[in-house]
């Protein structure tokens, strides 16, 4: 089947468009019916992404706390009773890391993208809107974090799961997103460590 890709690269979120017969996906969204990857996108992620499991984890941080951290590239959501579930994560490249502590200001199924001004300013090429979907950066949910510019997001580019791609934002695989979405509440504890 032939396949189109336009790569659009060095985004907040950087990301790549990708123009797939709908055949070919092979994950569904339960909730909205929209494919999540392609077969060949699911493959490349399954060969490179950490798998989701739960671990034991320090119990210093309350249950329902999100803790990251970029340099093992890692996301955990805290369970209480020294547990958590872990997750890999695609992350800031250089110049974009950042740490703080934050909360989840706002949940998103299928968000839309709009870039922010400063993505803008160093990509004036980029469109100044995009439509919620497979096709999305944003992949198929987004936690936005606190007042910043940065989001908990899926990705349509799972085979950049564990890398240092972004542009500050923490990417996940579609299917791990759609996962911590179900589990995180508005007002979660948002901890990003370096």
């Amino acid at each position: 089947m032939g396949r189109t890709r336009a790569a659009l690269t060095g985004l907040a979120c950087a990301f790549v468009v990708l123009a797939t017969p709908a055949a070919a996906f092979t994950a569904i969204d339960p909730l909205t019916r929209q494919p999540l990857y392609s077969a060949e996108e699911t493959y490349r992620a399954q060969a490179s992404a950490v798998p989701r499991q739960i671990v034991t984890f320090d119990g210093r941080y309350a249950p329902g706390t999100i803790v990251v951290s970029t340099s093992e590239r890692r996301l955990w959501y805290v369970l209480g009773n020294g547990q958590a579930v872990q997750y890999g994560v695609g992350v800031g490249r250089p110049g974009f890391t950042w740490s703080g502590t934050h909360s989840v200001t706002m949940k998103r199924e299928w968000p839309d993208w709009r870039p922010p001004a400063s993505m803008l300013k160093r990509r004036p090429d980029l469109p100044r809107y995009m439509k919620g979907g497979p096709e999305n950066p944003l992949g198929a949910r987004a936690l936005y974090i606190g007042s910043t510019i940065y989001r908990i997001h899926g990705s349509n580019e799972p085979e950049t799961i564990g890398e240092a791609v972004s542009s500050g934002c923490i990417r996940m695989t579609n299917e791990d997103v759609t996962d911590l979405y179900n589990r995180a509440k508005v007002g979660s504890r948002v901890v990003v460590l370096r």
